[in-house]
Parts: C-alpha cells; sequence; structure tokens
C-alpha cells in the first residue's frame, strides 16, 4: 500500500481567515449547517435551540495549534450530541485527515471523562466530526480511517479502527448547485464556488454582519 506523505506545506500552521472561524462561532451558522447539509432524517431529531459552544481547553499541550476546531453541543433526546468542526483552510488536502480525527475525537472524550460529562446511563455522548475544507483542489484524502492501514489477519479484523468524518467541500457543493434556500451556509460555500448570477449575494451580506456582530443570530426572513 502507498503511504501518504506529509510534506511541510500540509503540517497545520495557523489559520490566514479568522473572520471564517468567527462565523463558526455563531449558533446560527451551526443550526444551518446540520439543517442543510448534515444527511439524514435523525437531524430532525435535534434540539437546534439548544446549540452552545464547548470549551476547546481539552487540547493537550502537543497540540495547541487546534485553536481552529470549534466544538458545540446540543441535545438529542435526553442526553447531548456534540458536533466537532474541523476548519481546513490550507490550500492543500491532508492525507491523514482521518488519523487526526480519531486523535482529536480522544482528547475531547478524555475531556468529558474528566469532567464527567457522562449520559444519564454513565456512556460518552456520540460526536459528529465535519471537516469543512475550502481548497481549490478536490478532496482525495480517505474519509475513513481503515483504508490508510495495511491489510492484517483475519483474526485482527474486529480491531481495526474505523473512524470516519463528514466532509463538506465547499467549492464541489457549490459547483455542483441545488444548494439549500434561506441558509446562511450558503453564503461560504456559493462564495467558493462559480458565479450564479448573484445567487449568494444575499447571505454574505447577512454573514458579513454576523461576524461584524451587527446582525441577528437567525437568518433573516
Amino acid at each position: 500500500m502507498k503511504t501518504p506523505k506529509t510534506s511541510k506545506a500540509q503540517r497545520r500552521g495557523p489559520t490566514h481567515d479568522s473572520g471564517y472561524k468567527l462565523l463558526y462561532g455563531h449558533a446560527a451558522m451551526v443550526r444551518d449547517l446540520l439543517r442543510g447539509f448534515v444527511p439524514g432524517d435523525w437531524v430532525q431529531a435535534l434540539d437546534l435551540e439548544t446549540l452552545e459552544r464547548c470549551s476547546g481547553s481539552y487540547v493537550t499541550d502537543d497540540l495547541r495549534d487546534r485553536a481552529d476546531d470549534i466544538v458545540w453541543r446540543l441535545r438529542w433526546g435526553p442526553d447531548w450530541l456534540y458536533v466537532y468542526l474541523l476548519l481546513e483552510f490550507q490550500s492543500t488536502v491532508d492525507p491523514w485527515m482521518a488519523v487526526r480525527i480519531q486523535t482529536y475525537l480522544g482528547l475531547l472524550y478524555q475531556d468529558l471523562i474528566r469532567a464527567g460529562t457522562l449520559s444519564a446511563a454513565g456512556r460518552l455522548p456520540p460526536v459528529l466530526p465535519v471537516v469543512l475544507y475550502n481548497g481549490v483542489t478536490p478532496w482525495r484524502a480517505a474519509e475513513t480511517l481503515e483504508p490508510l492501514i495495511e491489510p492484517a489477519p483475519p483474526l485482527l479484523e474486529c480491531y481495526r479502527p474505523r473512524q470516519a468524518y463528514l466532509l463538506l467541500d465547499e467549492q464541489r457543493i457549490a459547483n455542483a448547485g441545488s444548494l439549500p434556500e434561506r441558509n446562511l451556509q450558503c453564503g461560504p460555500v456559493s462564495a467558493r464556488g462559480e458565479p450564479r448570477r448573484g445567487r449568494g449575494d444575499g447571505h454574505r451580506a447577512r454573514l458579513a454582519r454576523l461576524a461584524q456582530g451587527t446582525g441577528t443570530d437567525r437568518p433573516a426572513p
């Protein structure tokens, strides 16, 4: 199996788009992301009004550059569900993204255990890991961990990690069309795609107000 190479350009560096991160610090952006871009009817069971942002203090010293990642939680029935947003501003694709996701979710779980933030049954909450990618090059990295590991004897099959993540490749979504109506997430997505008769201008205006702290937390009617 070919081993993906990690170049210096692919290593994590400081974000060059702090405004982008600011947008996802607003509950309205996360609500619309869940409503418009996460597949499955199960999203309808989420209580989007309970969205609250969590601290990133679980990041250990050797991974302190995780400042660009944002963690939210909301109610799913009687318990909490966590949404881990990993914002990828780099222009190159990270072939080891599934490994990184598994590492970061492990750190999140360790922090929840230390804080005693468990379900009523004493279990850990489910987590939806989302990778938001805005690079020009199409994302071609494995979206699960399994393809990155060499084949093993059948006895070891049940021990293979299978961590996956939800990829939102903004430019590819925009160019494919079919963006949901009245959804704030369409602003940054349509900005990455090809021009479509001015579509997304209204969204971007509302996003600008959000980023400046002058807009409401909900899309305008």
